[in-house]
């Protein structure tokens, strides 16, 4: 027995492999079940008493300097094929990765609700699918109004109606039923008409609408925050216009427009001449609105204002075409990576 083990360890001293598979054959040889160590330990129960302790102890160091020996082929194996990998030719011109970015639409509504956030505004969402109260009748929408025809809203369902919503101000509905005031919320989203698709118009686009419940609120209070926004979302000169205008959800209601940025207000084609370019629609809140959520109007007033995004994006980077927002056009999109 310690002959055949001395002559074991010179063969493992002298052991060699070209590739993978000449290590896992030298693994099976010597130590598969029928490889010549485990025929060793199989043969140790021969060994006489005296013997056991000392043959037992080499034959453990002689599958422990197997094993090693295995390991180091391995290795040095392994190691040979990294380094070969490894070899960069380091006078290559480096691969240029472009960075993606947000879509322009993202960026606006970001710009819009960090800048009301100053002012105390948060985020509150609603279903883009409605019922006729929420979306109609709590705002004050008479049955004969216009915007419940077939031809402006998709319905889904008749009889009751279930619609696609048509403006975010359903979501107002949803808070002002369910919070007491004061409240101060902004609500963007995805809302649906039954238009023609258009270089002006399409038959979904994006809105953030805003609303401001509390004790004592006046227009002024309204006019003082739209201009505080026109000025940080178009700059420090930027004026803005009141216009008289009509909402069924509001008394007073106005179209708010601000001066030109492009021509500060001197008249330009972009602007028609006029000096001034409308940008969203505000109005101090009905009081039968209030009403119909429960909220006494005789101790509580509001205002509510309401943007298209799309709008606000095509003043901003003059985007002519309101379809290039819903195209996915890669030439169109990677212009606003600086925008992010």
């Amino acid at each position: 027995m310690f002959e055949k083990i001395k002559s074991i360890h010179k063969e493992i001293e002298q052991l060699s492999a070209k590739n993978i598979e000449d290590i896992e054959l030298l693994r099976i040889k010597y130590l598969s079940k029928k490889g010549i160590i485990t025929e060793l330990f199989n043969d140790f129960k021969n060994v006489t008493q005296e013997e056991r302790k000392e043959v037992g102890k080499l034959l453990n160091e002689l599958k422990n300097s197997l094993q090693e020996k295995i390991n180091i082929l391995k290795n040095s194996f392994e190691n040979s094929q990294e380094s070969d990998k490894s070899e960069l030719d380091l006078t290559l011109p480096a691969n240029f990765i472009m960075g993606g970015s947000r879509h322009p639409l993202s960026v606006t509504r970001s710009k819009i609700v960090e800048i009301f956030s100053r002012i105390g505004f948060t985020v509150a969402e609603g279903p883009e699918i409605e019922d006729d109260w929420h979306n109609f009748s709590a705002l004050n929408f008479p049955e004969e109004h216009p915007a419940r025809d077939m031809q402006d809203t998709f319905f889904i369902n008749k009889n009751p109606d279930i619609a696609l919503r048509t403006h975010t101000s359903s979501v107002q509905i949803r808070v002002m039923e369910t919070e007491k005031p004061p409240i101060r919320k902004l609500f963007p989203g995805r809302v649906y008409r039954n238009e023609a698709i258009s270089s002006r118009s399409h038959c979904f686009f994006h809105q953030v609408e805003g609303l401001y419940i509390d004790k004592d609120v006046s227009f002024a209070d309204l006019k003082q925050a739209l201009l505080y926004f026109a000025k940080e979302m178009f700059g420090a000169d930027t004026k803005i216009r009141l216009r008289p205008s009509y909402f069924p959800f509001t008394e007073p209601s106005a179209e708010m427009d601000i001066s030109c940025f492009l021509c500060e207000g001197k008249g330009c084609p972009f602007c028609k001449y006029t000096g001034w370019v409308e940008i969203l629609g505000c109005g101090m809140v009905d009081p039968e609105v209030l009403k119909n959520c429960n909220i006494d109007s005789k101790i509580y007033s509001g205002y509510a204002f309401g943007m298209g995004i799309e709008r606000i994006t095509n003043l901003k980077y003059r985007v002519k075409d309101i379809r290039m927002f819903s195209e996915n056009d890669i030439r169109f999109l990677k212009q606003f990576q600086s925008a992010v």
